[in-house]
């Protein structure tokens, strides 16, 4: 069975993204009007599911022998965030950062995991405490605008990113998160030109790439979205991928000329 990591590859995997982002277009083509998510810090993805539970299984027994202890807090939650049990990493750095109110890389943490659980507002403060505009941290700030992204906040967002930039030109991972955030304010030709920068810095992010294909694909170029997606996955499934976003594209245009229709039907009627 493939793991969650690579799983994580498939175009159609991040379903909501793609709905999100296949609807903020469609909209786009037809009314001109202007949305892990811009996605949070990426975590390896080398990484296999047996590594995470076997973090699970050490850091949890340091950890609980000793609810303190920063390294194996982190660790310990790191590995929950990996396997989905967000509820439960939360718990655990909530914890830690009371015991350490003032570690600034448990608080970077704990953030992360809050906008991971859901819980926006919440991140969004104790992100604002993990670092300081003396001394900023490209990875919170990177943090910030991921959770901005998910509060549908883009143009917010991508000051967040662009500052994070100035401190780390040309950051993958932060090329990546201000590249979903332009694709889902409609902005696919600067979310396709951003994408292309992070794929260019080595080494190469396999989400990034799959991200760019998304993007490429949601323009209509589906030939050369899928060539991209061939790079990471099999010929079958990167061609059942593109497939799918065709369909869905077709399904979010048939529903606008329907709404166009009912409302050209309704204006007419009265």
């Amino acid at each position: 069975m493939p793991s969650i990591r690579s799983r994580s590859l498939r175009l159609c995997a991040s379903a909501a993204f793609v709905a999100a982002v296949a609807a903020a277009t469609a909209a786009c083509q037809t009314t001109q009007s202007t949305e892990t998510t811009g996605a949070l810090p990426m975590t390896p993805a080398a990484r296999t599911d047996a590594d995470w539970r076997r973090d699970i299984e050490t850091y949890g027994a340091q950890y609980r022998a000793n609810p303190t202890n920063v390294d194996a807090a982190l660790r310990y939650a790191q590995a929950l965030r990996a396997m989905g049990q967000h509820a439960q990493a939360v718990a655990v750095l909530e914890r830690v950062s009371i015991a350490n109110p003032y570690d600034k890389t448990v608080l970077g943490a704990y953030g992360r995991a809050l906008a991971e659980a859901g819980d926006y507002a919440q991140a969004m403060a104790v992100l604002e405490r993990a670092h300081s505009p003396d001394q900023p941290d490209w990875r919170i700030l990177s943090a910030q605008g991921a959770v901005l992204d998910q509060m549908g906040r883009h143009v917010e967002a991508q000051r967040y990113y662009l500052t994070a930039l100035k401190i780390v030109p040309d950051e993958p991972s932060v090329l990546s998160n201000l590249g979903l955030s332009y694709a889902l304010a409609k902005d696919l030709p600067n979310a396709e030109a951003v994408l292309r920068r992070a794929q260019a810095r080595p080494p190469v992010d396999p989400r990034v790439r799959q991200n760019l294909a998304l993007v490429v694909g949601l323009q209509g170029r589906f030939e050369e979205a899928e060539a991209i997606a061939r790079a990471d996955l099999p010929p079958a499934e990167a061609a059942a991928n593109v497939a799918y976003l065709r369909q869905m594209l077709a399904r979010h245009r048939e529903v606008a000329g329907a709404n166009r229709a009912a409302r050209a039907s309704d204006g007419s009627s009265r």
